[in-house]
């Protein structure tokens, strides 16, 4: 009887304890991320973030349905990123994953909501028990508190044909999509963004996308650098975008002291004038200096841009024509060497995780030894590359011969560097005594800067402008090849990503800087090794597991056989 109590008693404690367990589990749960580069975390700054937040944070995505498998993994990407990220702040997080042919309402489904809102879709052929159908796809999320709203894109790419390595960016790229939205909405004073004139700086439809770009995220103001005293210290960074026309010297100092002020800058600087455009009214090119006066200034701060070009064959293409008549043309797409694709090194907040950038008509820029002053190449040519200095001879019948590879002999030609540290004033010692008087309202002359600062030097000034389709009267987004248009070497490139990279450096937004710097490593197998070790690997995971079988089999059996013929 006393063992049948204890017995019972065993029973009742185990059961106990399981209730019990179960309920902490319930109330308690602990994740740990064993990945090397902390795939299922999320960063300080992004936590504090969201916790910051007054009410609640919803969070609508767009990847419901029967995707091809990239796009299926990137929703469950997605769906791990937020679970995560409501573990942390249960009660600041709400989320739920919409197809885009639902309806949201007035008789109008999510798609063309989301559209509304500048989503566009993609679109894609799946299979389906009946065969196959055309399906949009929004790689989207709309992410709403307080009443606003604001779009989020979790896919770069602009095709259906979505690579392992897109995915893998993508997911690296996850938290920074979501703290950049968070940010904007929990936080919604912007820093004040400058836009130089007075020099011939584009000013029309190509400046569209940069404008829409950075008034979605910043206060956008044009300054006008002949008809201004001096620029706000309010204005955070200030453009200065392919000017056409010399500065003078009075211009270049109202940049010098907003500099030495603390002020930021980023030159977009075309050295030498060269347009496509020409190349269609004539047969060839002569690329020639545009006097800007602003070399010695640059080469004060630790900066050159060379006057040359910088080809590579690492590039976009463009359409030229290989036969046909005048009434019908026949096109090839041929490498363009003028237009360089740069690739991200990785070096640097900036461009971590960032795609390819579209340059066009590029000059190389060098950096000089200037005491205090730390340089960073940001872009740069690829292992393929050459430059060809002023004046330079550009012409189509290039691309009808194949580039002479022996030539392209240059690599990691920078194009875009950050210069970060305390400059001097390149006026120290030359400033005229008019010049002293006119900056006396502005707090007088300054020599160098008190504090460190930064500025950025781009060797390109197309690099931020966007073309514009006369076909479909409007402008494209920038990155667009206007000459791939409708073609399938049609790409978006991420100079906007570029872009929106160098403000919010130099705006020290410090969370969204970190969650760019997450890094997620994309372990592909080893092709070479796959195609020789194929047979071996087969027979493991087929043969080997039915040989194991076999012989335990007889192992069995002669097991059984002993034991029961001694009986």
């Amino acid at each position: 009887m006393k063992n049948k109590d204890r017995k019972n008693i065993w029973w009742i404690a185990l059961l106990g304890a399981l209730i019990v367990i179960n309920f902490l589990a319930s109330k308690l749960h602990f994740r740990y991320d064993l990945t090397e580069e902390n795939r299922y975390s999320i960063t300080k700054p992004t936590k504090d973030l969201v916790a910051s937040a007054e009410s609640e944070i919803l969070i609508d995505v767009f990847l419901k349905g029967e995707f091809p498998a990239g796009f299926k993994k990137l929703s469950n990407t997605t769906n791990d990123f937020l679970s995560v990220l409501k573990e942390n702040s249960p009660s600041k997080i709400r989320y739920r994953f919409i197809a885009p042919e639902e309806d949201a309402g007035n008789n109008k489904s999510w798609g063309d909501s989301l559209q509304s809102l500048g989503a566009f879709p993609i679109n894609l052929t799946v299979q389906v028990e009946s065969g196959q159908q055309n399906k949009y796809v929004y790689p989207y999320a709309v992410v709403t508190h307080n009443g606003q709203m604001d779009l989020v894109k979790l896919y770069e790419g602009s095709t259906s044909l979505i690579s392992n390595a897109e995915v893998n960016n993508s997911e690296a790229m996850m938290e920074y999509q979501f703290v950049k939205s968070f940010d904007k909405l929990l936080n919604p004073s912007k820093p004040f963004i400058a836009y130089a004139t007075g020099h011939g700086e584009p000013i029309g439809a190509e400046t569209f996308d940069l404008v829409q770009t950075i008034k979605n995220n910043y206060e956008f103001f044009t300054v006008d650098l002949k008809q201004l005293k001096a620029i706000p210290d309010t204005m955070k960074v200030l453009l200065v975008v392919k000017p056409s026309d010399e500065f003078s010297n009075d211009e270049k100092l109202k940049i010098d002291q907003y500099i030495m002020r603390g002020g930021k800058v980023i030159w977009f600087l075309d050295n030498l004038r060269a347009e496509l455009d020409s190349l269609s009214f004539k047969s060839q090119l002569i690329a020639y200096d545009r006097n800007l006066n602003l070399n010695d200034l640059l080469f004060n701060y630790g900066a050159r841009i060379n006057s040359d070009l910088l080809m590579d064959l690492q590039s976009d293409f463009l359409p030229f024509k290989v036969g046909g008549t005048d009434e019908n043309n026949q096109n090839e797409f041929v490498h363009w060497n003028y237009y360089p694709l740069f690739a991200s090194a990785g070096n640097h907040a900036i461009n971590k995780n960032l795609g390819l950038v579209l340059g066009r008509f590029v000059n190389s820029v060098d950096t000089i030894e200037v005491e205090g002053v730390k340089k960073t190449v940001l872009l740069q040519s690829s292992p393929n590359s050459r430059t060809i200095s002023t004046p330079a001879l550009i012409s189509p019948n290039e691309v009808r011969n194949t580039p002479e590879d022996a030539l392209f002999k240059k690599q990691n030609v920078p194009a875009a560097i950050l210069l970060e540290g305390k400059f001097s004033s390149f006026f120290k010692g030359r400033i005229s005594k008019a010049q002293r008087d006119s900056l006396s309202a502005y707090g007088g002359f300054k020599q160098e800067n008190d504090q460190d600062t930064k500025m950025i030097v781009v060797g390109d000034g197309d690099i931020v402008l966007n073309d514009f389709s006369f076909k479909n009267n409007q402008p494209l987004p920038m990155g667009v090849n206007l000459y791939t248009l409708g073609s399938p070497y049609e790409y978006e490139f991420a100079n906007r990503n570029f872009l929106l990279n160098c403000l919010e450096y130099l705006t020290v937004k410090s969370n969204i800087i970190e969650a760019r710097n997450k890094e997620v490593v994309l372990r592909l197998l080893d092709t070479r090794k796959v195609a020789e070790q194929k047979t071996t690997w087969q027979l493991i995971s087929i043969a080997l597991p039915i040989l194991l079988i076999i012989l335990f089999g007889i192992i069995y059996q002669q097991v059984r056989k002993h034991k029961y013929t001694s009986v």
